[in-house]
């Protein structure tokens, strides 16, 4: 079956890798207004990341009320107003793309391929998206945060397929192994392909399958190759018109 679609991973995958260190500070940055000590506050961002993922804190705000009072602080409104400025201005600092990753969409899309995003995520992705480049190069895109369930759950690789007017048959699916996100494409009929980039192993993903034993790519600019392999030539849609 032709593929008719390319779904993307996010953090790790259109973007580059996020070492520990940096993680580590971008803690830091939103644990001082509140006076919580950094690592504390790390611990409590890391072992909320489920709920985070999955939307069940609500807003960035009261996530960040909810998890300074689990860490013993009841914050004031203006402690917790420069902590969510810390914490969005982070991570924007993070949704910046690859070199490649422009050039690799671009191409698909020039072929008539469609793009989707499919990225287990927090609020702040979801609140920033629609301000972000990438947005014009994406024609669907599905956020953990924002449908209550993370990676590798089906319902989520159904969904990204749907909005992409696509089966999963029709899908490749590229992604760096984060919540076991290949295993699960792969299982919902997508072909999944590991993005192995060259700062694959400074990554700190959750739940990264490390193990993965099936095909890769060590960079964005292989896809278009790869769609045309796993169609058995040039396929896609009819380019739009000019």
């Amino acid at each position: 079956m032709s593929i008719t679609a390319v779904i993307f991973d996010f953090f790790g995958t259109l973007t580059p890798s996020t070492p520990a260190h940096v993680w580590d500070d971008h803690a830091a940055r939103s644990a001082a207004p509140l006076g919580i000590p950094a690592r504390t506050w790390r611990r409590a961002l890391d072992t909320s990341f489920p709920e985070r993922a999955t939307g069940s804190l609500g807003d960035l705000t009261a996530t960040f009320r909810t998890l300074a009072r689990r860490c013993g602080v009841e914050p004031s409104a203006e402690a917790l107003a420069a902590a969510c400025t810390a914490r969005l201005t982070a991570q924007r600092e993070l949704f910046v793309l690859r070199e490649d990753a422009v050039p690799a969409l671009t191409a698909l899309r020039a072929r008539g391929l469609r793009v989707g995003v499919l990225s287990d995520c927090t609020a702040e992705l979801a609140e920033t998206w629609p301000q972000l480049p990438v947005a014009e190069l994406v024609d669907a895109r599905v956020l953990s945060c924002e449908e209550g369930r993370r990676k590798p759950d089906p319902e989520l690789f159904r969904l990204i397929a749907h909005r992409l007017d696509a089966t999963p048959q029709e899908c490749l699916y590229v992604g760096d192994g984060g919540g076991h996100e290949l295993t699960g494409a792969s299982r919902c009929g997508m072909r999944a392909f590991m993005l192995r980039a060259t700062d694959w192993a400074d990554n700190d993903a959750h739940t990264r399958e490390d193990d993965w034993a099936g095909p890769s790519v060590s960079a964005l600019t292989e896809v278009p190759a790869l769609v045309d392999q796993a169609s058995g030539g040039p396929t896609g849609r009819p380019a739009p018109p000019a």
